[in-house]
């Protein structure tokens, strides 16, 4: 079983934090985001855990829920964890209860710009919330999965199977980007001025507006980018 250490860098609040996650395979994921106050982490069996003392004690909190939790992100004031059987939980900092506002397909990632949720998932779901409450479904143009998705330049991109790259200025309208290749795509990040797309293979994309890509050399496999 191959393990991938990878690390996540997260800017809120004028704060920047460094914070690991662990990934074992498609049934035991954990990734981990943070606030000035307060980290959470999800993975399988619906594991919710929160520190408040920089990540030295966790807590387990009740996510109502034993799907695999795939990602979380914070903004507005929440916490938004997604995963499978279309899972979507939200919370806000300083409450203890998770809520649910799950959907029908299986989702893969979330983040947090411009004021806006966005999460995706199998069948070219794509979902977009201003509070975390309210979820609107977007038109993505393709069926294949989405397996990531982020943010930078001011262009959301969204990335998955047969080497599927979407993007779009608002997370409302999405345009099919030309990637050159038909391989699995599996994570996506943006940092430096680049966004970064990692897939099968070893396979790895780099881009400077989200439209034109092109692919590098890297010799070895590689499943998560982090900017």
């Amino acid at each position: 079983m191959n393990k991938v250490l990878y690390i996540i860098l997260i800017s809120l609040f004028s704060l920047t934090v460094f914070s690991c996650a662990k990934d074992t395979d498609e049934d035991e994921t954990t990734t981990t985001t943070t606030t000035t106050k307060s980290y959470v982490s999800v993975g399988d069996s619906g594991t919710i855990l929160t520190s408040s003392d920089d990540g030295t004690s966790w807590n387990s909190m009740t996510s109502g829920t034993s799907k695999l939790l795939n990602e979380v992100t914070y903004g507005n004031s929440i916490f938004v964890t997604v995963g499978y059987g279309g899972t979507i939980l939200t919370s806000s900092v300083n409450e203890t209860t998770w809520n649910d506002r799950s959907k029908t397909k299986r989702l893969w990632g979330v983040t947090y710009a411009n004021s806006t949720f966005t999460v995706v998932g199998n069948s070219g779901t794509i979902y977009t919330s201003s509070d975390g409450t309210t979820w609107t479904s977007r038109t993505s143009g393709t069926s294949k999965y989405l397996n990531g998705v982020t943010y930078g330049n001011s262009t959301f991109v969204t990335v998955g199977k047969s080497g599927i790259i979407l993007t779009s200025s608002d997370g409302n309208s999405w345009d099919n980007r030309t990637t050159g290749t038909t391989g699995n795509l599996w994570s996506v990040n943006y940092g430096n001025n680049t966004f970064v797309v990692v897939g099968g293979t070893g396979k790895v994309l780099t881009s400077t507006d989200g439209t034109s890509w092109t692919t590098r050399s890297t010799g070895s496999r590689a499943s998560s980018a982090s900017g």
